[in-house]
């Protein structure tokens, strides 16, 4: 136990340590987990710590961060980028992989060993540049998209290549069987012939498919009744686990698994709560794996052949730069968005490593010749960052100079509106706000709600707004308004603290309990206050006041004149007003309520008196 628990501590100093300083001198995490991992090489060598079984569990980061891609894209997103994926991303991994294999023909390699390194050195860090695109805000630009389309292709090609790299061996090692027991000690195609094999693997798809459309809302259902944050959790890994269990178990990659089951799950009520929950998780794995690559470095080898290693890593570089700036003036990819795609995705990905085992395994490579080809790699990945670096610093301000002044067209209505609550005030703003056009995103955690909503067409997530992670999926970052219109006055409160202080730039519009509460949420910074009952109670008063014989005219300007008092006294009590202390135990707040009530009860009634004689006549037009 003491021996886990010091390694865990390691990993854990190393990233908190790293991640913070990497990111404060613009490096990116991605190159300070790395750079912690080098850090803490020693150490964990000395400790006995098997760095390889630490990473494939990390890998699972991976996994997950496919989900979440898939999250955020639906069917129809995927088949717009059908050209790209085949023409941008296939045609990036053909001509990389023959520019590649020639070069290794050159250097005196056979054709099978050449055309499986060109095979895997086609292929990408899914990781490393969806990780860093995130962070640096560029996922959605064009040159993100490009990118993003090239690595779903690699990650698709994977499978094939799981196939193909095995008959490339010497030996009679070929077989399917063989595959299988290199990638898995548990399957369920083994022994199988093609076509089963291939039945297999779509009934295990088309089980992901129903399973997202028809079993997660009950199974969330089901757990909704505990109202426990835990269980939330639990299911959502459970689910994704659970997918790329079975993708393994038939020989599809985990990854492209999880990828097609978030596709399902797009347009799910649950979407957000699914990617609140994971991505924390998803974040800790990943920043593991980056450090595993870091401590897996071999500084022996790497001293010995360092000139042929960053050698061979330039030549790679090189490479890829071209093939992608020419696919990417042929697919219409312009200006800097052309180099943050060449420069973004031409180092070597993390399944480069899987197959770098898989083809010593299959007898395709030797194993000096595997240690050589991790080294180059583990240094692509270690330069990545510094790519991500030089655009910004040297191709983004040059490009930036030839970009035209004239801003892109904003389409209307396009501004980011998150809505807390979807109850009778909630749900109401909704409809307002979507009647004009405009696009929300209603968050509520009532799984009953959401059922009752779900048969009027209402577009609904399932999950707790006061959560920082959901927040965080629902796009608080990019966000113009937050409507706060949750039930419970200390949810709302501990929402409008948190977002007024992590997120100024949001404008907040809160729903008030009561009177206290608007004093509340006044203290914590929010100034566009609406108390849930106000309006009806001064149409009953001005209601009231024509029962007792006042004409509709001035029960109307009364209950204006009232109005204003009330608005401008709140403002004048709420400097003496002291979160968490009971009105009537603040002396100062009663004393001052006194003064403004002696004030202007006699102006309230002598204006009824005046309204009453005639003396002083409704004005037209005030009623509301």
């Amino acid at each position: 136990m003491t021996d886990i628990l010091l390694i865990t501590f390691v990993f854990l100093v190393a990233g908190v340590v790293a991640a913070p300083l990497a990111s404060r001198f613009s490096l990116g995490s991605v190159l300070g987990y790395l750079l912690a991992g080098i850090a803490i090489a020693p150490l964990l060598s000395a400790l006995g710590v098997n760095v390889t079984s630490v990473q494939h569990i990390a890998e699972f980061g991976v996994v997950m961060m496919l989900f979440l891609v898939g999250l955020e894209l639906e069917p129809k997103q995927l088949w717009a980028m059908k050209y790209r994926l085949m023409g941008l991303g296939g045609g990036q991994i053909l001509l990389s992989a023959a520019i590649i294999a020639l070069i290794a023909l050159a250097l005196g390699q056979t054709w099978q060993v050449a055309l499986a390194i060109g095979l895997m050195f086609s292929l990408s860090s899914t990781a490393i540049v969806l990780q860093t695109l995130n962070e640096k805000g560029l996922m959605h630009s064009d040159g993100g998209r490009a990118s993003f389309s090239v690595l779903l292709t690699q990650d698709i090609a994977v499978i094939p290549m799981l196939v193909l790299l095995p008959l490339l061996a010497a030996g009679d090692i070929g077989s399917a069987a063989s595959v299988h027991e290199a990638t898995s000690q548990i399957s369920l195609v083994v022994g199988l012939n093609s076509w089963q094999n291939a039945l297999v693997t779509i009934l295990a798809i088309l089980l992901v498919i129903g399973g997202g459309n028809y079993l997660i809302a009950p199974i969330f259902g089901f757990v909704a009744v505990a109202r426990l944050r835990e269980l939330f959790t639990a299911t959502a890994l459970m689910f994704v686990v659970g997918v790329a269990l079975l993708m393994s178990l038939v020989g599809v990659s985990p990854a492209l698994g999880t990828f097609l089951a978030g596709l399902v799950l797009a347009n799910s009520v649950y979407k957000h709560e699914l990617e609140a929950n994971i991505e924390p998780v998803k974040g800790l794995l990943l920043g593991l794996f980056f450090i595993t690559v870091g401590a897996r470095i071999d500084f022996s080898l790497l001293v010995a052949d360092f000139w042929l290693i960053l050698g061979l890593t330039l030549v790679l570089y090189l490479v890829k730069v071209t093939v992608l700036l020419a696919l990417g003036a042929v697919f219409k990819v312009h200006g800097h968005n052309k180099w943050l795609l060449a420069l973004g995705v031409s180092q070597v990905g993390e399944f480069a490593f899987v197959l770098l085992s898989f083809t010593v395994a299959s007898a395709v490579l030797s194993q000096d010749l595997a240690d050589i080809l991790m080294l180059v790699v583990a240094m692509s990945m270690l330069l990545s960052p510094l790519m991500f670096i030089f655009y910004e610093k040297v191709i983004l301000p040059h490009c930036s100079l030839k970009i035209s002044n004239k801003g892109d067209d904003i389409p209307p209505n396009d501004a980011k509106i998150i809505i807390a609550g979807s109850g009778r005030v909630g749900g109401m703003v909704d409809r307002m706000l979507r009647s004009a056009g405009f696009s929300t995103t209603v968050i509520d955690y009532s799984h009953e709600r959401l059922e009752a909503l779900s048969r009027f067409k209402v577009s609904t997530y399932f999950g707790d707004a006061t959560q920082p992670s959901m927040l965080h999926s629902a796009g608080i970052e990019q966000a113009q308004l937050l409507v706060v219109a949750l039930d419970d006055a200390e949810q709302i409160s501990r929402l409008v603290r948190y977002v007024n202080k992590a997120y100024p730039h949001v404008h907040i519009i809160a729903r008030a309990v009561d009177r206290h509460h608007v004093y509340d949420l006044y203290a914590y910074g929010c100034r566009d206050i609406i108390r849930e009952t106000f309006d009806s109670s001064l149409r009953m008063g001005r209601s009231a006041f024509e029962a007792l014989g006042i004409s509709h005219e001035a029960a109307e300007e009364m209950k204006d004149v009232f109005n204003e008092y009330d608005r401008q006294s709140m403002i004048e009590v709420a400097d003496v007003y002291r979160i968490g202390v009971p009105v009537h135990e603040n002396d100062a707040y009663v004393a001052r309520v006194f003064e403004l009530q002696q004030t202007y009860a006699p102006s309230m009634e002598a204006k009824l008196r005046r309204l009453r004689n005639g003396t002083d006549k409704p004005q037209k037009g005030k009623a509301k």
